[in-house]
């Protein structure tokens, strides 16, 4: 009777969280649409601007390299805080295209403060939206320069309505996917990891 009872009760609990874990995700999809922010997909998996930028990024199956990366250098608490921050995400096909063994290189523990310095590069402090940033380049005649928050200048210009990033050592990338409203900022996904150069 006592076994019969103990799994009625876990049966319970586990319908029970179930449940709440159903209700919580349903609060959180009606408050984005309360919110009138566009949730949108990335890497595979629905970006809900009521999470934060961490929160959203690990469910992103194009991203597995960059969380890895954030993890490492301990920017976790840093981007998962109140912001705003706009994040410039590389994926990992981004990562790929680095020389062979860097992002093993940048990983290990004893280069922690080299691998911070490049993923601070990719963040702004603020929150930038497509149209603000092209409202920047239009202002600017053609080119933009935003500071990142390691100190360094990211250059922004439009290729007709693409914006195109270029980084301390003059390498172009491309936002891929503008205006993935987070919690506390913003994100826009880009085919390049941007390094700030020497």
């Amino acid at each position: 009777m006592k076994i019969i009872a103990i799994i009625k009760s876990v049966s319970l609990t586990v319908a029970f969280m179930t449940v709440s874990l159903s209700m919580a995700q349903d609060m959180s999809m009606a408050k984005d649409k309360k919110m009138n922010v566009e949730t949108k997909m990335v890497g595979g998996a629905e970006m809900f601007p009521s999470k934060d930028i961490v929160s959203n990024a690990v469910n992103s199956k194009d991203h597995t390299t960059l969380v890895a990366a954030v993890k490492a250098a301990d920017l976790v608490t840093t981007l998962q805080g109140e912001g705003p921050f706009t994040v410039f995400a590389p994926t990992n096909a981004a990562f790929e295209k680095l020389p062979k063994g860097t992002v093993n290189n940048l990983l290990m523990m004893e280069n922690k403060e080299k691998l911070q310095g490049i993923l601070t590069y990719h963040v702004l402090a603020g929150k930038y939206s497509a149209k603000d940033i092209m409202k920047a380049v239009n202002k600017g005649k053609g080119k933009a320069e935003f500071k990142t928050v390691n100190g360094g200048v990211l250059k922004v210009m439009l290729d007709g309505d693409t914006i195109k990033i270029i980084d301390g050592t003059g390498h172009m990338g491309t936002v891929t996917i503008a205006d993935v409203n987070q919690s506390n900022g913003v994100i826009h996904v880009i085919d390049t990891v941007v390094l700030p150069g020497m």
